[in-house]
């Protein structure tokens, strides 16, 4: 079950299993959570701050978080799904999926608050 969670005009949160097929007509009901759908449906993309480059590739980004001080993080367990870094300064990591298609919003905001000021993302 994959989707985005919608809040409808009544308040009730609904599951949409594809945003990108709905209809026009939708767009009453999501205006009222914070804009229009095309605005919120923006395909988004990560940026590295300091040479203003779009990252992407996973090889563009793992060279920039290296640099940064984060170590790529083996764990056989989800090998063959995820990219996993670490930093040895801190509990936190990032945890990718493996294939770079499924990179989305929520991962690359996960880069961005582990890495302030050297990230941002961006409407395309």
């Amino acid at each position: 079950m994959s989707g985005v969670w919608v809040f409808n005009k009544n308040g009730v949160m609904r599951l949409v299993e594809n945003p990108y097929n709905q209809s026009a007509g939708d767009s009453s009901e999501s205006s009222s959570s914070g804009g229009s759908q095309q605005q919120r449906l923006r395909r988004k993309i990560l940026v590295h701050l300091p040479t203003n480059q779009v990252v992407s590739s996973y090889g563009s980004l793992e060279s920039i978080l290296k640099g940064l001080g984060w170590e790529r993080y083996y764990n056989e367990d989800n090998a063959e799904h995820l990219l996993q870094f670490h930093k040895r300064t801190s509990i936190d990591l990032i945890s990718l999926p493996k294939d770079f298609s499924k990179f989305n919003s929520i991962h690359m905001y996960d880069i961005v608050v582990k890495n302030p000021n050297v990230f941002h993302v961006r409407d395309m």
